[in-house]
């Protein structure tokens, strides 16, 4: 069933913030559009909205987290990343304070709101805080799996979430370790395709484009950014031989750049690097998947381009 994956975060926040008495909720003017006010409904003792005042969230999310709370802080992934990266790496990351940041409308799909609202760069912003971990699943159940996850780990974390609705790529049975890669599809060619957040998708929508021109690539969910599957990825490099990496983010600093440094350590291989390499434009998501190549057509297109 398609669920955007905020969605999800909003019905396992709602879960979460009855089970544990020291989870609280923070939001930034956004509950409804976040799906944080979910959390409201049901304990609306422990759900604060800050007003559109992102740094003063996270500056009291800080506070709260240092007084031995649990406090999930959300807003959209530009506002919650971009405009308090100086909150978060100096009040939060620098005393290794519990915070959970989880932003919403991520990347190019948040559609219509424009370049102002699309975060393409909040991976690669995120990822090189000291201590910082940051995680883009792909489903609804992988992001309630990763949100049960952060709710038990004593280390801030950044969760990245999308606005649209996308396909289920697991299903509830699914037994999660959120911190390894995901082999979703064992391919038979020498080509792997690693990819994240509703990526995973458009990589599976690929999928039998290529194979129907004799191509066959594994195809990797990559949801633990950082601290990454170092070892899961090394593997993966060291079995294949054309490498490619799928993002709806900018090609520098997000898994593109991760896969290489992973590859510079371990098992150098050419990486063929997928995603935006500037700004986009505003229209709906779909258009905007579709210009950017970034949807099932386009991304067997730019891959099949290189195996030519």
């Amino acid at each position: 069933m398609a669920k955007a994956t905020r969605e999800a975060y909003g019905e396992k926040i709602a879960q979460l913030v009855q089970e544990n008495p020291k989870i609280v909720v923070l939001d930034a003017d956004l509950a409804g559009s976040t799906y944080s006010g979910k959390a409201q409904e049901v304990c609306p003792e422990r759900f604060f909205d800050m007003g559109i005042a992102e740094a003063n969230m996270i500056g009291v999310s800080a506070g709260l987290a240092a007084s031995g709370y649990i406090p999930f802080a959300s807003s959209f992934a530009m506002f919650c990343t971009g405009r308090v990266w100086e909150q978060i790496r100096n009040s939060v990351a620098y005393p290794h304070l519990n915070v959970k940041i989880v932003g919403s409308h991520s990347g190019i799909t948040v559609g219509e709101d424009g370049v102002t609202h699309q975060a393409i760069e909040d991976i690669a912003i995120m990822r090189d805080i000291t201590g910082l971990e940051v995680y883009a699943p792909c489903d609804q159940w992988e992001t309630k799996a990763v949100i049960d996850h952060v709710s038990k780990t004593d280390a801030p974390c950044y969760v990245r979430l999308g606005r649209s609705k996308v396909e289920d790529v697991f299903d509830e049975n699914k037994v999660f370790d959120v911190t390894k890669v995901n082999v979703i599809h064992e391919g038979t060619s020498k080509i792997a395709v690693f990819c994240t957040g509703l990526m995973v998708q458009s990589s599976l929508e690929a999928l039998p484009k290529l194979q129907e021109i004799g191509f066959d690539p594994t195809i990797v969910d990559v949801c633990a950014i950082k601290p990454c599957d170092e070892e899961g990825i090394a593997k993966i490099l060291e079995e294949n031989d054309q490498i490619f990496t799928v993002e709806e983010h900018s090609v520098t600093g997000g898994l593109g750049s991760l896969i290489c440094e992973v590859a510079a350590d371990h098992c150098p291989r050419r990486i063929h690097r997928i995603g935006m390499r500037g700004f986009a434009q505003s229209a709906d998501w779909q258009t905007l998947l579709r210009e950017y190549k970034l949807d099932g057509q386009g991304v067997f297109q730019q891959i099949s381009e290189k195996l030519k």
